[in-house]
């Protein structure tokens, strides 16, 4: 435990936590993704998933405090790490440059604050349904298509998944660089594999507030 805590001191230390917890994390979007979007077959189906991940019972929340300990896990080391960058460089540079970062890269910071911004709207939304127009306990497909026809929702939640595509594209590429999973000869593959997840996994997120906004969601 001591080694651990001693590690976690360090910036190495901080990077893997975070490279470790995004991974994680990357995990549960897939799946979490791949429930959502039964709701374009019928909302029914979400409904029986729902039920069936109840059926868990005090494992399910096990699951749900390990997902909060991972994101809080991410958000210190992320917060501690720019303490460190901002302490071994007090005096910003003269003229700044952005070289190699992506515009994912550099947004990176803001975006994971709007990503926590939406974390608790969303549990707020759909788990306690305390800024639901109309939830209904239980009925998670239907509580989803009624939740998305608010228009000002379905934008933010739109606006949210567009920042988790670049938070979520950027992650997953530094994780390589994290793990030492870098080489010329694997970067191509590096490439595809990244953009793909990014687009699969946002994507699947992005066309629910989508299909509400433009009236295909019902």
């Amino acid at each position: 435990m001591n080694r651990v805590f001693a590690l976690w001191q360090t910036a190495v230390g901080k990077k893997v936590a975070m490279a470790v917890s995004g991974i994680l994390l990357v995990a549960f979007l897939i799946s979490h993704m791949a429930s959502n979007v039964l709701v374009f077959t019928a909302p029914e189906k979400l409904d029986a998933y729902a039920e069936w991940l109840r059926g868990f019972g005090p494992l399910l929340w096990v699951a749900r405090a390990g997902l909060l300990a991972l994101v809080g896990i991410h958000i210190a080391a992320a917060w501690q790490l720019t303490r460190m960058a901002r302490a071994a460089r007090p005096k910003g540079y003269a003229r700044l440059e952005h070289q190699v970062s992506s515009y994912a890269a550099r947004t990176m910071r803001y975006g994971g604050v709007l990503i926590l911004v939406f974390i608790v709207f969303h549990i707020l939304h759909y788990t306690t349904g305390d800024f639901h127009p109309d939830f209904v306990p239980g009925e998670v497909g239907r509580n989803l298509v009624v939740g998305m026809q608010v228009k000002w929702t379905a934008a933010f939640y739109a606006i949210s998944m567009i920042a988790i595509g670049a938070h979520f594209y950027h992650g997953i590429w530094s994780v390589f660089q994290t793990l030492g999973l870098n080489h010329p000869s694997w970067n191509r593959s590096r490439v595809t594999l990244t953009l793909g997840l990014t687009l699969v996994v946002a994507g699947g997120f992005l066309s629910i507030p989508l299909a509400a906004l433009f009236g295909l969601l019902r």
